[in-house]
């Protein structure tokens, strides 16, 4: 698979100006809007970290909570080999469309390298030739997952899949003040209040990635930081796409999505520009460990 391949998929996905704000919002769309509007946001993550732990055709990368797979076809283009797991079904099949070669590529010679995608933890990871994992990644940000103490256990297993002295990569959010999204996430941590709910987003702290490493038992090796400007083509797309995120499901339990929506697009009415598009600029954090 090559670079210019993966170029392809991101057109086909569409830009987040051409999605239609009036699609389902369905579970199924929920999942369509990440693949087709906000994963993309965070491909400077990946691409920095690849380049940091040198992934290529020597990699065999085991991508946890790896959605609609963006990141698993970066690598993959790279030469590596991939497995992802991920809970989401729906994401899951988006992500088979992506990295499951078809005639037309492979006339083209541009197959990828074998992939495996399971839905579920780590326990149903293998690597596609059977090796053990080289490299493990996390991207999802921590500060955006309901159960710090699930992310704990699936590192747990995944890091016991690994070659001994493995890069584990977890990703986060950066501080506050460099993140504009955070004014606009705030919006579904006060919706969602009444539930005094672990879920949805929360602040990142200044060592979570630290800190959940020394959970899991890792040893910490480097970090970094990458600018990750959240853009959209419209509004309605910006909604779109931070819904898709999961970080205002705990509001939607409690508020009506109406009302969740009107708030959300009241909170971005400052980042809008005068062509109507949205932008926030955004920094995430990423930290190396090893097993």
């Amino acid at each position: 698979m090559t670079p210019t391949l993966v170029r392809h998929h991101l057109r086909q996905s569409g830009s987040p100006g051409s999605h239609d704000p009036s699609a389902p919002a369905g579970s199924c769309g929920r999942a369509r809007d990440w693949a087709e509007i906000q994963e993309r946001m965070l491909v400077p993550l990946y691409e920095a970290v690849y380049d940091r732990v040198d992934v290529g055709p020597h990699t065999r990368l085991l991508g946890l909570g790896c959605g609609s797979g963006l990141a698993l076809l970066i690598a993959a283009a790279r030469g590596a080999q991939v497995c992802g797991v991920d809970a989401d079904p729906e994401r899951l099949d988006l992500a088979r469309e992506r990295l499951t070669p078809d005639s037309s590529r492979e006339a083209r010679g541009d197959t990828a390298p074998a992939t495996v995608l399971a839905c579920g933890g780590p326990e149903r990871a293998a690597a596609p030739d059977g090796s053990a994992f080289n490299l493990v990644t996390a991207f999802h940000p921590v500060g955006c997952v309901s159960s710090v103490e699930g992310l704990t256990a699936s590192l747990v297993t995944a890091a016991g899949l690994a070659e001994r002295g493995s890069p584990v990569v977890l990703g986060g959010w950066g501080p506050v003040e460099r993140c504009a999204t955070a004014s606009v996430l705030r919006v579904a941590q006060r919706l969602a209040d009444p539930l005094r709910t672990a879920g949805g987003w929360r602040p990142s702290g200044r060592d979570d990635l630290e800190d959940l490493a020394d959970r899991t038992g890792l040893r910490p090796d480097g970090s970094g930081r990458v600018a990750c400007p959240f853009g959209y083509g419209s509004l309605p797309s910006a909604v779109r796409g931070l819904l898709s995120t999961g970080l205002f499901d705990a509001a939607l339990e409690v508020t009506e999505q109406a009302q969740v929506e009107k708030e959300l697009s009241e909170a971005l009415h400052p980042h809008q520009r005068p062509d109507g598009t949205v932008w926030m600029a955004n920094v995430f954090r990423y930290l190396i460990a090893r097993t």
